[in-house]
Parts: C-alpha cells; structure tokens; sequence
C-alpha cells in the first residue's frame, strides 16, 4: 500500500494578475437603468431586532421593520408574549418566529397578513396536485433547506411523506455560501464529495461513492424534471432557485438519464419571479483578480400577479484559482411564467457561454511507484496553454393543467445545442507521452478534443386522485423520450514535452490541423411509468408502488467515413416500492427498493476503444431509513446498499465492466436551528464499498476505489448579538483516506477542509444593502481530488467578496 505524504514542492509559480472591470460597469449600468422601486424579494433577509415583549406590540414592532402589513383583533393576541428576535430574517420567517407555541393561523395576499385563532398553518404549503409548478414548499427553519420539493411522476411531496434520502436546498443558503456553481452546493451533503476542483474541464462529484460524471454534459443533472438540458463543464448557481438531491437510483421518478448515476441525481428548480418586485445588482471579487458583475430583475403582473418574469445576467472574467488563468463566464437566463386557478405554464431561455484559459487539468500516474508524488500548490496548472470554450443554449417549457380537483395533466419538453473546443493534453504511452513518476515528470502529447451535441428531452403524464374505501390514491402515469445526438473531433499532435508538476513547461505545439465535430452516437431513451401511492389510516401509512418500461437506443458511427459502426437496443423494467410509517405526528419510518438501468457508456478519449459504446447494465438499491422533526431541527437516519457492474481499464487500457461494485451505507443528518439565530447543518456518511465476482476473484473484497470509508459535515450560521445585521458561518468538510485502483495498492490520506464566511445586511441611503465574504480551504491545504484513476490538486485558500443591493 502506497500513501501520499506531504512535502513541499520545488518552487512556485509567479503570480499574474488580471481585470475584468469592463464586465462589472456593464452590469451595474444595466441594473441602474431598470425602473427602480423599494421593495425586496419576498425572501430576502432583513436586519430585525424585537425584544421580548406582548405579542400584539411585537407584531406591530415587525411591521415597522418589513414589508408586511399584519392585521389581528386584541382578543387573539391577549395575555400572550413573544420571543425576543434579533438578526437576518426573512419576514415570514420572522413572523413564524413570534407565533411559535400558539394556536394561531394567519393567510397572506401580497403584503398583507390575517391573523385568526386555530391550529398553526405555514405559509406556501405547496398545492396537492399532480403537478410540480405553483408554490414551492416553505423554508424549513433556519432557511437553508426546503420542507419538501419535487419528486417528478410522484408530484411535489413533504420530506416527512417520502420513502426516500432527499435534501432541497434553498437560494439563501447559495447565497450566503457565495456558491459558484452546483458542485458548491451539494457538498454540503457528507454523502456528496467533489472529485474535480474548481476551474477545471468539467465538475464530477459521487453520491453515495458512485460518480456522477460531466462528460457529455451534466446529464445526470435535470432541470426542471428534464435530463440533458444543462451546460457540460459548469452549472452556474444564478440560475437555481432550488437545488433538489435524491441519493439512490430515480429512475421511476424521472426516467432513465444520460450517464446513468446509480448513487442518486440532482434536480435544478429555475427562479421565478416572486409576489414582490425585485432589482438586485451584485458585484463580486475572487482570489485572484476574478471579478463578477450579476443583475436579478424580477415582477409580476396582470390579474392576481398572474405572470411572472425573472431575468439574471452574469458576467465574470479574471485569473481566479489557477496561475496565469482566466475563467470567464456569460450568462443569461429568462423565465416566464404563468400561474392561473387551473393552467399553471413557465418557460426558461437559457445561454451560457465559459471561456477559461490554464484550465485545472488532471494526470494519471505511473503503475509501480513506490509512492505518488505530493500535491502541488492549489494553483498550479500540469498543462500551462490549455483552453476551454463553450456554448450552451437552452429553451424548455412546461405545462400543468388541472381537468378537475382529481385530474392534472402536464407536458413539458426542452431543446439544447451545445459545442466545446477544448486543448486537451495527453499523456498516454499510446499517444507518445508518459505519465507521471514519483518525481513528478512526465510526457505529454498535445491535442484538440472538441465536441458537439443536440438534445431534445420531454416529459408528459397524468395524474388521478380517488378513493377505494378506506384507501386513498394517487395514480400517476407518464411517458419521458429524449434525442441526443453527439458529434466528436479528436486531433492529436505529434512534438513531445518533458516537464513537471511542481514546475510545469508549456505544452509542446498543437496539432497542425483541427478536425471539426462529425457525429459520433446517437441515443434515444424512451420511457413509459405507472406509480400508485396509496395512504391509509388518516396518511399515517403510505405506500408507493411503481415500475417504468424503458428502452435504450444507442446508434455509434465512424468519426471518419460516417458510417454506422455499432447498435443496440435493449428494454428493461424498473420497479420500486417504498413505504412510510408515521408512528407519530413528527416521526416517519420509511424504506425502500428500486431498480435502475443506465445506458452504456460512451469510452473516453484516453483508453484505447475510446468512443466504443458499451451495453446497458441494471442496478438495485435496498434503503431503509427514519426521520424526525423535532420542531426547529429534523434529524434523519438511513442503512442502503447499491449494487453494480465495476467498470474499469484491463491491463491493454480497454475500457469495460469487470465484476460488481457493492456500496453499503449508514447516513446521519441533521438540519434545522438550534435555537434563534443559530442554524445547524450535519451530516456523516459511513460506506463499505467492495469489489466481488471480480475477473479471476484476483481483487475481491478489496475496497472500491474513490469510496470513503466516512465522512463527516458540520455547517453552523450564527447571527451575532453584538451587532445587528452580521451573521458568522463555518464549515468543516472530513472526507477518510481513498484507493485509487482496484487492487489497492495506491491510497490518498483523509483531507479536512476549513470554510469560513461572513455576512451584514444593512441599509445604505435607503437600499437594502447585503455584504459577503467567504473563505473556502481556510488553511491552504493541499490535497489531490480523484476521478478514476486521474488526479487533480485541489484549489488552495479561496476568497469570495461579493455586495448585493436591491433597489
């Protein structure tokens, strides 16, 4: 067994800074040129400080200090007192805050809240109905994550009535995270690790030790409930107003994906204008000389607010994390939508083009080193000259209508074209390079892989509510189809560079010649799915039956004459079954099985059948798991175990499935607040990932590579008493020591990593004014990241500075 120990490299590279202030002058004068108005987005914090008091003057004191206009007659509120609240809120949040432990209910239009005695309701319950458009589900307290979201053929549901690990995360927690993109965001979950860094070729992650890849774009990624219509490298958080993580194969639930992630999948809620007007401009700072300009413009109008517009714009260039950089990136996002008493439609326009020179990079190793060399520097790049585009441009739509109280049909499709062109380095023996020794030399072939892809995804069903006796039904059916077509150029050069990790040498020259895009595969996917979910005993017992028919096409053709090389097509049924016990009001029980199919994968360009299209495999998950609400923090439990082929390079680097990869799992998590002010989010993973029924049983029972044997999250966010307005945020990110292959010869060594942030809202000449700073990997900590057999040194320390105003 080889360990990584640490040393320090043979020097640093100097720094070169650059601007982008173009970029943020542009923003901030289209942000000033909207028509302004004083208001907020509804869930935007405000500073609030009432002391404990009567309940009645407390209410009016909140008044005063939001938006909200609160009505109530003197009997509802005599002889009862409120909590004191001092720190950010939003004001519902607030408002929850004063009514905690009474009996009163209040309704809200607009502005304007009506008390009424009765039992507690929360605001924005989402509405029971077979669709997923309308009210998203409230902000569990502390306002990082969701009571509920969408489960895609299974509708909008509550955490509490869902026999699955699901986690919603909410705009305020990537705003005060200053998150850059998804890979920021589900890290807060100990079961979701990143094993590529920032500023590199694209953004991998595992869930539940099982990747989910950006190759070919983020297809295990759906947006708005469809597959394959996000950007390939990098998915910029401006986008996201929910962030929705389901661990565990959700192929009943959305339909088989691109890649075929059998850990779980990540579903994208796009922004909707909200009831309240909103103009933000915020400019942003990062380590080193990166500069950000975003505008976030949002309103309703027409009858009731019936319609809706939210328009983002971004715009970002400068050397941020890697030395001689630049990551540059546009984007503009526009989301209409409509919300009527039975016709609920939104649409979403999306282009997003990145541009990043001295891309992060990976490198393989050589095999039989006694040892792998240290990490570098956080900021080094193995490969200085290479270069990434990309273009990305989105449209989608979707439809709700609901025929009757117990009938709702949806619809909803999306198109995407997207091109990359990047400079990919090698260093393959194949190709002339070598890869890298103890020392930290290596060889390395330049070369040009760019791709081109066209994707049509759609989604339709129905949905029925209706009784049999005792027995309540929810019967949903759909049907999902998606087109991808995926064209491929790969050049390679000939001239040869020596050079070195710690002080890396330009790459040699490029090819002479850069081949365009031909089509190299086409996939369709198509799906039919039927799932009951049946509640007994007042919705004390909920049972989900369900299975989804799909069929996997795959045409792959010669890049060089055109021609059809290889086909498949192949059908499967994935059933699943799951159940919740409420023994009480605040406890479920719950389990679970289903099954997966995933597509075969598309070989890379770095084994030698590169582009060859392997066959689809199934997959099983057996979870069992219970979660409480304690009030303010709900804590979950939860024992699995997924199941499926290995796949792997044999010693001539084909690349295939060698016997099965068995992960089994406990998960602790908790989320919520403590107490006013201070807000928990934990989390610890515990996975025994195995390799059996390997070729010749040479590696059974050895760890499979790139699972942590643990890892633990602990988040706090703490509104400081002494001054009003600041809140304090920490992070500690524990992930154990990894293999690196299968026969576990090569170890990575656990990695703890510090995060620290910092917030004040405050009002400046009458605009609420917000001011971030954040501080990723505090102490520097150099460590690699693995992705197959491929390392990349993570990002050093990382400081983000940012200033919103809304206007």
């Amino acid at each position: 067994m080889n360990t990584v120990e640490p040393n320090r490299p043979a020097r640093r590279r100097a720094q070169a800074m650059r601007h982008g202030m173009t970029s943020l002058a542009l923003s901030l004068a289209l942000a000033c040129a909207l028509a302004p108005q004083v208001a907020m987005a509804q869930d935007n914090p405000v500073q609030i400080s009432i002391p404990a008091q009567p309940l009645g003057a407390a209410l009016l004191a909140l008044g005063e200090q939001t938006s909200l206009q609160i009505f109530f007659s003197q009997d509802i509120v005599a002889d009862r007192t409120a909590p004191a609240i001092s720190g950010a809120y939003a004001p519902e949040m607030a408002l929850r805050q004063l009514l905690q432990g009474t009996d009163i209910q209040y309704a809200r239009d607009g502005n304007n809240i009506m008390l009424s005695s009765g039992a507690v309701t929360q605001l924005d319950t989402v509405t029971v109905n077979g669709g997923i458009l309308g009210n998203l589900s409230p902000a569990y307290a502390g306002g990082q994550v969701a009571t509920g979201g969408s489960l895609g053929l299974l509708g909008a549901e509550d955490v509490m009535d869902t026999p699955f690990s699901v986690t919603n995360y909410t705009a305020e927690l990537l705003f005060d995270q200053q998150a850059r993109t998804l890979a920021d965001v589900i890290v807060n979950d100990a079961s979701v690790r990143a094993i590529t860094s920032t500023g590199g070729f694209g953004e991998d992650f595992v869930i539940r030790g099982f990747t989910v890849s950006s190759n070919y774009g983020l297809s295990d990624v759906s947006v708005n409930g469809l597959y394959g219509l996000v950007a390939p490298s990098r998915l910029p958080v401006q986008i996201m107003e929910r962030v929705e993580v389901l661990k565990g194969p959700g192929t009943l639930m959305r339909g088989i994906n691109m890649n075929g992630s059998v850990g779980g999948s990540v579903n994208i809620v796009t922004k909707r204008a909200d009831d309240e007007p909103l103009n933000r401009v915020t400019l942003g700072y990062m380590t080193q000389s990166n500069f950000t300009g975003q505008i976030d413009f949002g309103r309703r109008f027409g009858e009731d607010n019936a319609w809706g517009v939210r328009f983002n714009g971004l715009k970002r260039g400068g050397e941020a994390t890697t030395y001689d950089g630049d990551q540059g990136l546009g984007m503009a996002a526009l989301g209409v939508d409509y919300r009527g008493q039975k016709l609920r439609w939104s649409m979403d326009l999306i282009h997003q083009e990145d541009e990043l020179e001295n891309v992060r990079s990976q490198i393989g190793f050589q095999t039989g080193l006694d040892e792998l060399p240290a990490p570098p520097d956080g900021r080094i790049n193995f490969y200085p000259g290479t270069r990434l585009t990309q273009r990305d441009s989105t449209v989608m739509s979707r439809l709700e209508y609901d025929f009757n109280d117990r009938i709702t049909g949806h619809i909803a499709a999306g198109y995407r074209e997207g091109k990359n062109r990047q400079v990919f380095p090698l260093t393959q023996a194949f190709y002339g390079g070598q890869a890298m020794d103890a020392e930290g030399n290596y060889r390395v072939v330049n070369s040009f892989y760019d791709t081109d892809s066209k994707t049509f995804s759609s989604d339709a069903g129905l949905a029925f509510k209706f009784d049999t006796g005792p027995v309540n039904h929810r019967l949903a059916l759909g049907v999902t189809y998606t087109d991808q077509e995926q064209g491929t150029a790969f050049s390679a050069g000939s001239a040869i560079g020596s050079s070195n990790i710690y002080d890396p040498a330009h790459l040699p020259a490029e090819p002479a010649v850069r081949n365009d895009p031909v089509k190299s595969s086409r996939t369709k996917l198509t799906s039919y799915a039927l799932a009951d979910t049946l509640s007994f005993l007042d919705d004390r017992v909920l049972l989900m039956l369900g299975a989804r028919h799909q069929t996997v096409a795959v045409d792959s053709f010669d890049t060089t004459t055109g021609a059809l090389s290889s086909a498949y097509k192949a059908s499967a049924v994935s059933p699943l079954a799951g159940v919740v016990v409420k023994p009480l009001e605040n406890v479920s029980l719950y389990a679970n099985f289903t099954q997966g199919l995933t597509r075969g994968t598309i070989v890379g360009a770095s084994y030698a059948n590169k582009g060859e299209i392997l066959d689809p495999y199934k997959s099983k998950q057996y979870e069992a798991g219970v979660k409480v609400d304690w009030g303010r923090v709900t804590t979950t439990a939860a024992i699995w175990q997924i199941a499926r082929p290995s796949g792997q390079a044999d010693a001539d680097n084909v690349y295939g499935y060698f016997g099965e990869q068995r992960n089994r799992g406990l998960e602790l998590n908790a989320y919520g607040e403590l107490r006013p002010g201070l807000r928990l989010m934990a989390g610890a993973s515990f996975i025994d990932g195995k390799l059996v029924e390997t070729p010749g049983g040479v590696n059974d029972g050895n760890r499979a590579p790139g699972v942590p044997r643990s890892a633990f999250n602990l988040g706090l966010d703490w509104d400081a008493p002494w001054v009003d307005g600041l809140s304090l945020s920490g992070r500690v990110l524990y992930t154990s020591s990894t293999y690196l292959d299968n026969a576990n010869q090569y170890r990575l060594p656990a990695v703890t990593r510090f995060d620290v942030g910092a917030r004040y809202f405050t009002r400046i000449a009458g605009k609420d004014v917000a001011l971030r700073v954040n501080v990723d990997n505090l102490t520097d900590k150099r460590y690699w990241l693995a992705s197959g057999t491929y390392l990349t040194n993570a990002a050093g320390r990382t400081v983000m500075v940012s200033a919103s105003v809304d206007f």
